[in-house]
């Protein structure tokens, strides 16, 4: 069995917009997510930025007295589910879709770090009967996919991809490999991430991955230029609605794109360095194509891993230009990450939608503040701003700590 997978629902929550319609609009404007932290009092820290949610109001979604029983990454979930639902027409017609072949798959990186962080410190000050009943089923990473899969009854594949930075993508990856194969007619899949905390900060920035411009925070995200030095922290979450497509035609859904590869490998390399030369990269756009069906000739944007580091960013152009030879140098290679921040398990499900509204709508967003160019980074990273230009397919590059490596094809709807 091999069946068409298309999207007929997008959900975004990120450090430039609390929907997909103004965070699309913040990235074709080429405007940074990134300012001075405000969820916690940084001023000890030796990095005291990121890209956070602003203005965030979970009770949109979820009813008063459940907020205070799910954790920030959870509220994202839901929201973004919420938003691809809508978009899709289905919020208020769930019940229509047979529910034993709808699912939910949604990775996360980290989990409910707020809610451990705050649990812990009250058990150290005041003892271990002050801690939440409700602190294990906020914590949990699979608590998102669960809580998603409750709201909507959906009782297909549900659960939690997690695989660092590459979280998302797999999720996105699985939930399409679930609807070709024949497991589900609908899937809901993405990523999110809510860990902007003080341990997750000082834990990055120790290990000296965060870059450290505290006077500039807007400029610090610079993926490929030659002075970057660092990824800025993000947070954040994106959905897709997946389905079957004569599914979706059935019920004369809009179709926005459609999923048509799928590559995961690992480095087996380092914890946290890639591969020299994006080895295990390579095998995975290489992968994504071979299921597509497609050739290199056919890739006209590439949504770079792009994570203003200097290690990722070298070792991923090079792992470009061995996959699509010359045809590296006559396309766009973005990292939108210069303006949302690294959102580490949620990156895979941001980045998908972001390609999705590539290909319906032929443009492409800028990768901002490259200033210096890098020898080892030359390629067309469309650093002068938004491109207008047809785009056939897109490559999505997620990877992630521990040597785990994904790409995704998604292609312009064509009947």
């Amino acid at each position: 069995m091999n069946r068409r997978v298309v999207i007929t629902g997008t959900g975004l929550l990120t450090p430039v917009g609390l929907d997909v319609q103004d965070s699309w609009a913040a990235l074709l404007g080429g405007r940074s997510g990134a300012g001075p932290i405000t969820q916690f009092d940084a001023s000890a820290h030796t990095v005291r930025f990121a890209c956070e949610v602003k203005d965030f109001d979970p009770g949109i979604y979820i009813d008063r007295k459940e907020v205070k029983r799910t954790d920030r990454f959870s509220q994202f979930a839901i929201a973004t589910a919420v938003q691809a639902m809508k978009e899709a027409g289905l919020d208020e017609t769930f019940d229509s879709l047979d529910s034993e072949r709808f699912g939910v798959i949604i990775g996360s990186g980290i989990g409910g770090i707020h809610t451990f962080e705050e649990q812990h410190g009250r058990m150290m000050e005041k003892g271990p009967g002050r801690v939440s009943p409700f602190f294990v089923p906020m914590f949990i990473s699979d608590i998102a996919a669960g809580l998603v899969s409750i709201r909507y009854n959906a009782k297909g594949p549900n659960y939690c991809t997690v695989s660092a930075c590459a979280s998302g993508a797999h999720a996105v990856g699985n939930a399409f490999r679930s609807i070709k194969y024949g497991e589900a007619d609908v899937m809901l899949a993405g990523g999110t991430e809510a860990s902007v905390t003080p341990t997750t900060i000082a834990g990055f920035a120790n290990m000296t991955a965060l870059s450290t411009r505290n006077e500039s925070p807007e400029t610090a995200s610079r993926p490929f230029d030659a002075g970057r030095d660092g990824f800025v922290l993000g947070e954040g979450a994106g959905m897709v609605l997946l389905e079957e497509l004569e599914h979706a035609r059935a019920r004369g859904a809009t179709i926005i794109a459609e999923v048509v590869g799928y590559g995961q490998t690992a480095d087996a390399y380092h914890i946290t360095s890639p591969a020299e030369g994006g080895e295990g990269a390579v095998r995975a756009m290489r992968l994504a194509l071979k299921e597509a069906g497609a050739d290199v000739s056919e890739v006209d944007y590439v949504n770079a891993h792009g994570t203003s580091t200097p290690a990722n960013d070298k070792n991923e152009s090079a792992a470009i230009k061995t996959v699509l030879g010359d045809r590296a140098r006559d396309i766009i290679v973005g990292s939108t990450k210069s303006m949302t921040g690294h959102t580490l398990g949620a990156a895979g499900g941001l980045e998908a939608v972001i390609c999705a509204l590539v290909c319906r709508d032929g443009k492409i967003p800028p990768t901002i503040n490259y200033e210096t160019p890098d020898p080892e980074c030359d390629l067309n990273y469309g650093t002068g701003g938004m491109t207008e230009r047809p785009v056939r397919l897109a490559l999505s590059n997620s990877f992630g700590f521990g040597g785990h490596n994904v790409c995704l094809a998604i292609r312009k709807f064509e009947a």
